[in-house]
């Protein structure tokens, strides 16, 4: 807030120095939007100050600038932006949009689809995430939790990611799929909320890289007898070293749980168990990252459908404009007022 107050301290400055030449200077508001009524209310308060700050500015400089009376009429326009605006928050800009009048434009780059809401027994929100289109809930169409899971993968970064990369992603599911099987054994109850680990996994993964940086010596010689004996199996370490590595992954995920370890847990043998399938791990997220892209489609229409169906007062489109391999969520939709 500090900053955009001296940041429109000097635009105010800047605009009474050049009194009557003074351009039109668009204002940005950052928020946290919690609802769609929240976000008309807040449009609301931003046009009712700005019409008393251009008011009093009229009245204060008489005739000089009698511009600013006639800027004080003249309705205001407005645009949202979200860049990556997570979950149902693309869907409230949308709806936003629509119904608050003031709002010309807006430019939507959603995110975190697995967040998005969806009309179930346990929800029965008319306002939901998804679908927004009369189209698809014409069919009651759902996607399901696992479905907006995969929404968010991206075919050009897995393939963007260089062998060890790969690997190392490939070990981290294995590691995250055994511990389920833990769950599964020593806390079911646990195991039925769909438990979460956060970013936990990536925290892990960011110290195997380190790890690995610092041994570049053992990496080269790893990958120098891999390629001699060219295994069937996929693996970044040797089997002592992997297993050490999915113990430490183990307890982290006790602890971003808030659970203590079993006594009688025994994590060598669920690991000899889950390690005869790690070979699967590729292959099953190659297919993932193929199938990501349709569903993340499937989204985007849904909501490009919801504005086009509004009529012909309303222009919609929908562009990629980020390179996907840096910004998986590169699809943007631009909507205005004709």
């Amino acid at each position: 807030m500090h900053v955009q107050h001296v940041s429109e301290s000097i635009l105010q400055h800047r605009c009474v120095n050049l009194g009557n030449n003074c351009p039109d200077a668009p204002m940005t508001i950052t928020c946290r939007v919690l609802s769609t009524e929240m976000l008309k209310g807040l449009t609301n308060v931003h046009l009712e100050k700005n019409d008393l700050d251009l008011n009093a500015s009229a009245l204060s400089n008489g005739p000089r600038r009698s511009q600013s009376s006639t800027d004080a009429n003249r309705p205001c326009s407005l645009v949202l932006a979200g860049l990556h605006a997570c979950g149902d928050l693309s869907v409230t800009m949308l709806r936003t949009f629509m119904e608050c009048k003031e709002v010309k434009a807006v430019v939507s780059i959603g995110c975190c689809y697995n967040l998005l809401s969806e009309k179930s027994s346990e929800n029965s929100c008319s306002h939901c995430g998804f679908p927004m289109s009369i189209g698809l809930k014409s069919l009651d169409f759902q996607l399901g939790k696992n479905a907006r899971d995969l929404g968010c993968q991206s075919a050009a970064r897995w393939s963007s990611l260089g062998e060890d990369a790969g690997l190392q992603n490939f070990e981290l599911h294995s590691f995250r799929a055994a511990f389920q099987m833990v769950l599964s054994k020593h806390y079911p109850e646990v195991l039925a909320t769909s438990p979460s680990i956060g970013r936990q996994g990536k925290a892990f993964r960011r110290q195997q890289q380190r790890k690995s940086l610092e041994t570049p010596a053992i990496v080269d010689a790893i990958r120098k007898e891999t390629d001699e004996k060219k295994p069937t199996r996929q693996t970044s370490l040797n089997s002592d070293d992997t297993f050490s590595s999915f113990k430490n992954f183990c307890l982290l995920a006790f602890s971003r749980l808030n659970l203590e370890p079993p006594q009688d847990l025994d994590l060598s043998a669920t690991w000899n168990e889950a390690d005869a399938f790690t070979e699967l791990i590729g292959p099953y997220w190659s297919i993932r990252a193929a199938l990501g892209p349709v569903l993340e489609t499937l989204i985007l229409l849904d909501r490009l459908m919801f504005l086009q169906e509004q009529g012909d007062s309303i222009k919609a489109v929908m562009v990629p404009i980020f390179d996907p391999t840096i910004s998986p969520r590169n699809v943007a939709i631009i909507a205005k007022r004709l």
